[in-house]
């Protein structure tokens, strides 16, 4: 799966302004509706109810959020830098800067799980995740996040 099959350039934020998790949740809700035609509170209500499981907060000052929406024909990721971290109760108890946000249909399955691994994989990289800390527009976070990647030999 390509990062390019999941973000597009108006889905990138490179100064998300949020004081704290729930604000940075409401804050992406509302530019994933935007993007997908879904009301904002429902994105936003899905969200939550992810975060009631656990932590989307992934360490390293990385988090993931995301759900599975009933009325989405295909996934869709938003990206934001916050410019100051914030308190996200990630697993390292580190605050998070760099927030990957993954909407999926009810009927993704795999494709969800896929999008989710190849999305870690990505932020998992220190040189990238360094660049994408000091990228402060939305045309350089997106070329970051497309580059095409060499999948290692299975």
């Amino acid at each position: 799966m390509d990062m390019a099959d999941l973000l597009i350039q108006d889905g990138v934020v490179a100064n998300l302004k949020a004081g704290s998790k729930k604000q940075a949740l409401q804050e992406l809700s509302q530019q994933a509706a935007a993007l997908t035609g879904l009301h904002e509170r429902v994105i936003f209500d899905a969200l939550l109810q992810r975060e009631k499981l656990g932590t989307t907060g992934i360490g390293r000052g990385i988090a993931i959020p995301h759900g599975k929406m009933q009325d989405l024909e295909r996934l869709h990721g938003i990206f934001a830098r916050l410019p100051k971290p914030i308190d996200f109760d990630a697993i390292d108890e580190q605050p998070v800067d760099l927030i990957f946000l993954l909407l999926a249909p009810e009927t993704a399955g795999a494709d969800h799980l896929k999008a989710l691994a190849r999305i870690s994989r990505l932020l998992r990289d220190d040189t990238i995740c360094a660049k994408l800390r000091g990228a402060d527009n939305p045309e350089a976070l997106f070329a970051l996040l497309t580059l095409p990647t060499v999948s290692p030999a299975a």
